[in-house]
């Protein structure tokens, strides 16, 4: 019997052979435009480019050509090339095709129009996942990520799941419940969003145009408290926030999530499916750093019931909230046992 692996692997090719041969289509012209640009990551290479419809999103991608597809989702204010420098090569070493797109917002990503609503929210990252997919002819992929990121593959493997053969996912279940925004957290947990109120005034949406640099330093000490990063680890990092949409994304997210600000009406259907707190049906692992400054460690149990397939949970020790960068071993364990479930 064909394993869920072989299988995948043997659609991408057969999906990739197709698109060679296809002309005068919006996702064939993609294909074209998904070319290095010269810049070079230090273990993932050059950044290539591929357009949606809404944005030109920049992106890595490493390891064998038929090689199962995994997308390596980073978060805020974090950056892929920090986060995956290690996992994306062992994973290339192991057979995987590992993807890492930059978020809107973030890099070389760009949007497409002017008129377009600069939104940070959650169906537009999960959207955003789909539509890199659509581009690059990838049938199907893994889905790994943290923070934002882990958001997008939740998003995407929930409404989506013919498009998701499993989910990695850090803090759980991360799809937000926007009927509850306005209801308080316990004040342990509140303590850690601070900068989700902070941003919420003009104020905040100040302090993060005049002190993008210094706001990420005090989020990555205060949300990875043990994890000793290095100046070129984040110099790295922060030529992502000089991005012209990077204050505006990140601004709406946060007041979005809070039900302070609307969505982009092309997203509307997708949050109101969203709202319905769907399950995710593909196999998952959830992982929880034990040192997380930002969501405190968990046995799970609280979001086990969003997970119908097969599921496990680890606590991971050291690890704060951007634990591919801090404990790569552990990530990449996660990816390992989700493609293994049946």
């Amino acid at each position: 019997m064909i394993s869920r692996r072989r299988l995948t692997q043997a659609v991408t090719a057969a999906a990739a052979a197709g698109a060679a041969g296809l002309t005068g289509s919006g996702q064939a012209s993609a294909l074209a435009d998904a070319a290095p640009t010269g810049r070079i990551a230090r273990g993932l290479g050059p950044v290539s480019h591929t357009r949606t419809d809404v944005l030109d999103i920049a992106y890595h991608d490493v390891g064998p050509a038929d090689g199962t597809p995994v997308l390596l989702l980073h978060g805020w204010p974090f950056s892929p090339v920090g986060s995956y420098a290690e996992v994306a090569p062992a994973l290339a070493r192991r057979g995987y095709r590992c993807y890492i797109p930059y978020l809107r917002g973030h890099g070389e990503t760009r949007f497409l129009r002017e008129d377009t609503l600069r939104s940070g929210e959650q169906a537009a990252l999960g959207a955003d996942l789909i539509a890199f997919m659509d581009a690059l002819r990838l049938p199907r992929a893994l889905f790994a990520g943290y923070d934002w990121g882990g958001r997008a593959g939740d998003v995407a493997a929930a409404l989506w799941p013919e498009r998701c053969t499993g989910v990695v996912s850090v803090n759980g279940y991360l799809i937000q419940n926007l009927a509850l925004a306005q209801e308080p957290l316990a004040p342990a947990n509140e303590e850690g969003t601070w900068y989700f109120f902070y941003f919420l005034t003009e104020r905040g949406r100040k302090g993060l145009q005049r002190n993008r640099e210094d706001l990420a330093r005090v989020v990555w000490h205060r949300n990875s408290p043990e994890w000793q990063f290095t100046e070129a680890e984040f110099a790295q990092a922060a030529e992502l926030w000089t991005n012209p949409d990077y204050v505006d994304v990140v601004i709406h997210s946060y007041r979005h999530r809070l039900a302070a600000a609307p969505g982009d009406p092309r997203y509307a259907d997708l949050e109101k499916r969203l709202l319905a707190q769907p399950k995710i049906t593909v196999p998952a692992v959830t992982l929880d750093g034990q040192t997380d400054g930002v969501i405190p460690p968990t046995d799970g149990s609280g979001y086990a019931a969003h997970f119908s397939g097969p599921w496990k949970h680890h606590v991971v020790p050291r690890a704060g909230h951007n634990l591919p960068q801090e404990r790569p071993d552990a990530f990449i364990a996660a990816i390992l046992e989700v493609d293994a479930m049946e």
